[in-house]
């Protein structure tokens, strides 16, 4: 078993939860049916195709290193011609958020799916088509089979800019993980285990995630030297 690391970043990204067809709200952080969305384009994967359920399979862990911002848009939808109707469907974005995705599995099937996200056979998105990556995206092997455990231990990847701004030597962060990975007092339910991604019966089951607290070094952390922080803004 090995565990793979996924940077995610983008402008824009939006993992949705169960909605309405007049609000479409977002998780905090990427579900994990997103997750196996991306890489079953990495993949080549087709929306029936039955091998997606399988990568259920694999486990996973996310870290929120950068919470990003709330964006609200909204659509005007036409949905009777005849008489012109229409209806305003609101939907929610995270905003300049980055994400640490890892994904454990067999040696093989690890080393096939990273080199899929660095070979993508469809378009990669972030919960949505029009969310794209921002760049190539980074990835690393570990020989350590719990992600969570990678994930205590990787480094944080936050912009430069919003580590800057902390302030503060740690920097704590919240992983999610399925609830095998680790002892937590709390557990959750969460409907975002891929059923299927067919457009005529899409659906999907539950899981049990547990969260818990990180502490991650700040390395833009230069004390109180307020004028430091100041300049380095300033220079991006």
């Amino acid at each position: 078993m090995k565990t793979l690391t996924i940077k995610l970043t983008g402008p824009l990204q939006s993992y949705g939860n169960e909605a309405t067809f007049s609000r479409r709200t977002s998780y905090h952080y990427p579900s994990k049916s997103a997750v196996i969305g991306l890489i079953a384009a990495a993949l080549g994967y087709r929306r029936g195709d039955l091998r997606i359920k399988r990568l259920n399979e694999l486990k996973m862990a996310v870290r929120i290193d950068q919470p990003g911002r709330t964006l609200t848009d909204f659509q005007t939808i036409e949905y009777n011609q005849k008489n012109g109707k229409r209806s305003l469907s609101y939907r929610d974005y995270l905003q300049d958020a980055v994400f640490v995705v890892a994904v454990a599995g067999e040696d093989q099937q690890i080393k096939l799916i990273e080199t899929a996200l660095h070979h993508p056979k469809f378009q990669l998105f972030l919960g949505r088509r029009a969310n794209v990556p921002a760049g190539l995206l980074v990835t690393q092997v570990f020989d350590e089979e719990n992600p969570a455990v990678v994930l205590r231990q990787y480094e944080w990847q936050a912009a430069k800019w919003y580590q800057r701004q902390q302030r503060q030597p740690k920097y704590v962060a919240e992983i999610i993980a399925d609830a095998d990975l680790a002892k937590a007092n709390l557990t959750t339910f969460v409907k975002d285990n891929v059923g299927s991604f067919s457009q005529d019966h899409r659906w999907h089951s539950y899981r049990t995630i547990i969260s818990m607290d990180v502490e991650l070094e700040n390395r833009q952390y230069h004390g109180q030297d307020t004028s430091h922080d100041i300049m380095a803004n300033l220079e991006g």
